[in-house]
């Protein structure tokens, strides 16, 4: 047994379960060429798929929507923008019932939706478009450090073009401070873009307060709702949201489409990303592709319908998992604020196991990790960073999605592999030896050899 405070060489007691937090090019390219090997492995393989469990990364299409689609890829496919003959005017017809049936989740009017290829787009026509259309008299943007990327980077085109803008930090619960965004607002601020729920780890932000708090300033708010339209209710006029982005395919719509809110009055004006027709108007030129629209509508008509039993169901899968893995595994740790969050995102930390072995080895269950690596990158999560989260836990968080489609057997498969291949990583773990026999990791100091 070692006493606290020894001097240990990490290349002796590192695991092959706790890979190194920075890899030399050598060792990333063949863990990358292993990965690819693997993944091709898998899909020549012959076998059942594996359960989905990644429900904030995509949705499935709901069967509903697809049959609403259909007819508009096969018999009426007339341009939505032709107003001088029947195949024009039938497309436009399913068009504008989509918008407003996409209008009436969030409590706007159909003339406020603007169609777009998904919330990445809407994002960026949201940021961009108003810094520049107010820049002559406001150029300073707010965000936080928890967004999505195309927030983010977004936000860093805005600041190479001469724009200022703050990211401001959220609290170890993943909530925004309140007060800090009060003080963080100035004359020339013209934006305020925070993210109603956290696709990572599943956070929700109080948008109503917010809302309050920039119309109190004269400051627009836009919100990147992609992960909350359809799942909680919403109303725009409440919030006093100004712009929010949706995405069809987090709904179990299609891919490809999205829409932007933009409020009337008080009016937001944007600059628009891309000219051509002037369609949406203006603000998004090019033919709107009715088949997708109809299904985004479709998707939001069924969501409003059934919100309240997802919901219910959700929260009822959610809580199984988490507390048959909490009850049979120590040291797990949910991230993120466990009362102010969306059911179906969970974020766990699984102590002394390193996030990518625990991937691998539950193969037939599609899952993501927190930790965002690729084969150039072995760095945690920025969002798990922004919360605080210690550099080991970071590299050992998994996300579990549940959707309208899970069912209790998947929750219940899902816990019990969990369990049984945790339990087996921290076996072959040094570390968790050490952590059993009562030695206090953080005062060793490592040496590399």
């Amino acid at each position: 047994m070692l006493s606290p405070g020894r001097t240990i060489s990490s290349r002796l007691l590192r695991p092959a379960s706790w890979l190194p937090f920075r890899l030399c090019p050598e060792r990333t390219a063949v863990n990358s060429m292993q990965k690819e090997l693997i993944k091709k492995h898998e899909l020549e393989k012959d076998e059942l798929r594996p359960l989905y469990m990644d429900f904030q990364a995509t949705t499935p299409m709901d069967p509903r929507v697809l049959d609403a689609m259909l007819p508009y890829q096969v018999n009426y496919y007339g341009n939505p923008h032709s107003r001088t003959h029947a195949y024009g005017w039938e497309s436009e017809t399913a068009m504008e019932t989509a918008r407003k049936q996409v209008a009436d989740l969030i409590g706007a009017d159909p003339r406020e939706i603007i169609f777009t290829s998904g919330a990445t787009e809407s994002n960026n026509m949201a940021i961009k478009g108003v810094a520049r259309f107010y820049q002559a008299k406001k150029r300073h943007v707010i965000t936080t450090q928890t967004e999505h990327k195309c927030v983010l980077d977004s936000c860093r085109i805005l600041e190479a073009e001469g724009f200022e803008v703050t990211y401001l930090p959220v609290q170890t619960n993943g909530l925004l401070d309140l007060q800090l965004l009060e003080s963080s607002i100035r004359p020339e601020t013209s934006l305020v873009s925070v993210m109603t729920v956290n696709n990572e780890i599943g956070v929700k932000q109080p948008i109503e307060e917010i809302g309050q708090i920039c119309r109190s300033k004269g400051v627009f708010l836009h919100t990147d709702a992609a992960q909350a339209v359809g799942k909680i209710p919403i109303s725009v006029s409440d919030w006093k949201v100004d712009l929010m982005s949706i995405s069809g395919h987090k709904i179990y719509g299609p891919k490809g489409v999205g829409a932007l809110y933009v409020r009337r009055r008080p009016r937001v004006r944007l600059e628009p990303l891309q000219s051509g027709g002037g369609q949406e108007r203006g603000l998004r030129s090019g033919t709107v592709p009715t088949p997708l629209a109809v299904g985004l509508g479709a998707a939001c008509s069924i969501s409003q319908k059934e919100m309240e039993y997802d919901h219910q169901r959700v929260s009822m899968l959610a809580n199984r998992l988490v507390q048959k893995i909490m009850s049979e595994i120590p040291d797990v740790v949910m991230n993120g604020d466990p009362e102010q969050r969306y059911p179906g995102c969970i974020n766990l930390s699984f102590a002394y196991v390193e996030g990518e072995s625990l991937l691998m080895a539950l193969k037939d269950v599609a899952l993501s990790s927190g930790s965002a690596c690729t084969s150039a990158s072995l760095e945690p999560s920025y969002v798990l960073r922004a919360i605080g989260a210690d550099e080991d836990l970071a590299h050992s968080s998994i996300r579990f999605g549940i959707g309208r489609f899970t069912t209790e057997q998947e929750v219940d498969y899902t816990a019990e592999k969990c369990i049984q291949h945790v339990r087996r990583l921290r076996e072959m773990s040094p570390l968790w030896e050490m952590v059993q026999e009562g030695i206090d990791l953080k005062s060793i100091k490592w040496t590399q050899h």
